[in-house]
This record gives structure tokens, C-alpha cells and sequence, in this order.
């Protein structure tokens, strides 16, 4: 079925006088994102399709709303955004990374429900994963392609592989770190994978460590830093593999996760972590090197993660899967991951048993027990 259109769910920001009555910041927030990337009113007003009149009336209605200044100008250095205005600009993109995964799914399965009642609706590939930007790509291209549409939810590994395990999607994603924890992570999958029944298709590598602030003023260098004074860390949500690998390497230094200041936070994508820290929330967090470096914080590697979509052995063949693999070995999108940086496309689209990709004896069958180190 060609798409007759495409659900979608934003959000927005409203202050709400005592009076009841309701300022939309939707605008505001865009003029102030613009007036950052021109260093200019005038630029900002054009970039969003304004009036500069418009524009500079809305911004100085939005300052008597927070009684504080949101930008500064001079002759020299043109117009920049206050230490109020940065902040409400970080707190935005900390909240848009927040929503984006939730809103999405809600959005896919919105888009699901509403194209069945149509009679010639075709099932859809049902891709469940963790937030990441190759996935979200791969979602983009194929929907707007309009030949295989795909509905997505974003899980941790573990829910999304023992959603296949149950038939609930067709696509579980997940990621296993390339080195000494290789072992230990797959072992925190093997209830859910089964060499027999299951074939991995590699989507990319993937630069994964630790985001700080530039200049590293907290001189951070390695994991056992997190337990310095003074150093304030953020963290991924209870069940996310990054979780689990943090814990893993505290584990081999033998430093308890309680000393940790922030080990019991929760973010939900690497987008999260990394507006948590650039607004001045957090010291350190990890994920992977694309979300640093759009963010502007330096990047302190620790290890590199193979991204996999586990999928059931017998979907390999079917028309869905296979123009699905089409897409990834495509030009296009090989030329969207090369533009992520820390991310590396050479084997994507490769399919693979579990005792391809991993080293013999690796996997162990069945082992629930081993979940009880990382809960």
C-alpha cells in the first residue's frame, strides 16, 4: 500500500500564567536555536521564516515572561544567546531527547493502526531497538522511500529480544562491545538468543565512552574516575546495555556502584546524556561519539560496540526482510552512516549465524542466572 500519510507527535513548549491564560515558546525556542547557529537577530528572523519586527517582538515578550534577559549584543561580536537563554535552550533539547523515543513509537504504532483500516494495508515490518542514530536513519530512509514501511519501538536489548522471542517484532537490535566484556554482555543475552532458530544482521561498529565537558576541567580520563570528588555522573535507564557495561567495568576495578555520584540516574538516548552534561547537569555520562560531537563535548573512547539486528532464521527470505537488506547494502544509506561519526559501515547488511559472529563456545544457551549481576 502507497502511504497516504505519515503520523507524527511533537511537543511543545506553554508557560501558563496564574491568570490561566497560555504563552506558546514554540517560536521563541526556534528564533533562539537560529540566533545561536547565525551569532545575528537578522539571520535567525530569515532562517525561521520571520519578519525581524515579528521575531524581535516575540523574543523581548518572551524576556518580560521570564523577567531575564535571553540575549546579549555588541557591535563586535554581534548577538548571542545569555546564560539564561543557553540554558533554556539545553533544557529544550534535554527534553526533546527525552520525548523523541517515546513519541516516535507512540507515532509508529498511531501510523500502524490508522493505515489497517484500510483494506489493502500490508503488514509491516516490525522493528523493535534501543535509540541510536543508524536505526533512527534506517527508519527515516525506509518510510520515506515509501516501499517498506517499518514500525518501530524503541526497547533496551533485552526487551527487544525477548520481543522476537515472542513474536512481537521481526527485528530485535543490539549491541555487544568488541574486547573483553564481549563475553559477559552476551552472556546477559543468552536466554533470548538461540544459535539455531536466530541469524544477525550487522548494521555498523560504533564508537562508545565517555562525554565531558570541553576542556575536560574535571580531568576525567577513565572509568575509575567516576568515583573522583566532585564528579557528577548521568546515567542510562535501568536494563539498557550501556548500564550493564558500566557496571561491568566498575566490576573489574572492584568500585562499587553506590560510590558513584549519578550511578542511579536514568536517560533513555545518548542525545539525553549528552544535553544532561552540555547544560551543566552532569560532569560525565557515556554513549556513542555521534552525540558528543553534536553537542560539542570532547569524546574519551572506551570501546567500540557491533550494532546487530537479531532476526529469526526463516524471515531471512521473505520479500519484507530482503528489500529491507536491500536498503542497507544501498548507496544512500551507507552514505547516511558515513556522515555519523565514530560510526563504521563496512560489514553492513552482512548476514550471519551467532557462530560467525562470535567466537566459538562464546554464547551460552539458556543462562537466565547470568541477568542477576547487571539488574
Amino acid at each position: 500500500m502507497t502511504q497516504k500519510f505519515k503520523a507524527r507527535l511533537t511537543s511543545r513548549w506553554m508557560l501558563e500564567r496564574p491568570s490561566g491564560s497560555v504563552v506558546d515558546l514554540s517560536e521563541v525556542i526556534r528564533l533562539l536555536e537560529a540566533v545561536a547557529a547565525t551569532g545575528h537577530i537578522a539571520g535567525a528572523c530569515k532562517s525561521c521564516g520571520v519578519s525581524y519586527r515579528h521575531g524581535w517582538g516575540l523574543l523581548r515578550n518572551a524576556e518580560k515572561e521570564f523577567e531575564a534577559a535571553l540575549l546579549e549584543t555588541s557591535r563586535r561580536q554581534g548577538t548571542k544567546l545569555t546564560n539564561f537563554g543557553r540554558h533554556l535552550l539545553w533544557a529544550n533539547r534535554r527534553v526533546d531527547a527525552r520525548l523523541m523515543p517515546t513519541l516516535e513509537s507512540m507515532a509508529s504504532e498511531l501510523q500502524e493502526e490508522l493505515e489497517g483500516l484500510y483494506p489493502e494495508s500490508q503488514p509491516r515490518l516490525r522493528l523493535h531497538a534501543s535509540h541510536g542514530f543508524a536505526v533512527e536513519g534506517l527508519m527515516q530512509l525506509a518510510n520515506g522511500l515509501d516501499i517498506l514501511p517499518l514500525e518501530l519501538r524503541y526497547r533496551t536489548a533485552i526487551e527487544a529480544l525477548a520481543s522476537l522471542t515472542h513474536g512481537e517484532c521481526d527485528l530485535a537490535g543490539f549491541q555487544v562491545p568488541i574486547g573483553e566484556f564481549e563475553s559477559p554482555i552476551l552472556d546477559y543475552y543468552s536466554e533470548w538468543l538461540d544459535p539455531d532458530k536466530h541469524r544477525l544482521i550487522h548494521l555498523a561498529v560504533r564508537n562508545t565512552g565517555m562525554f565531558v565537558q570541553p576542556g575536560n576541567p574535571k580531568n576525567i580520563t577513565c572509568i575509575a574516575d567516576l568515583v573522583n570528588p566532585g564528579v557528577r555522573f548521568v546515567n542510562r535507564q535501568i536494563g539498557s546495555s550501556t548500564r550493564s557495561l558500566v557496571a561491568l567495568m566498575l566490576t573489574r576495578l572492584n568500585i562499587d556502584t553506590s560510590r558513584v555520584q549519578g550511578f542511579d540516574s536514568s536517560e533513555f538516548t545518548h542525545m539525553a546524556i549528552a544535553a544532561h552534561i552540555a547544560s551543566g547537569m552532569a560532569d560525565v555520562g557515556i554513549g556513542v561519539e555521534t552525540a558528543a560531537w553534536r553537542c560539542g563535548l570532547a569524546f574519551i573512547p572506551l570501546a567500540k560496540e557491533r550494532y546487530f539486528f537479531a532476526v529469526h532464521r526463516d524471515t531471512l527470505n521473505t520479500t519484507r526482510m530482503q528489500r529491507l537488506l536491500d536498503l542497507m547494502r544501498g548507496e544512500r544509506y551507507r552514505e547516511y552512516i558515513s556522515q555519523l561519526v565514530g560510526y563504521d559501515a563496512n560489514s553492513m547488511g552482512l548476514v550471519q549465524t551467532m557462530e560467525e559472529a562470535f567466537s566459538p563456545g562464546m554464547l551460552k544457551r539458556k543462562h537466565s542466572a547470568s541477568q542477576k549481576v547487571y539488574d
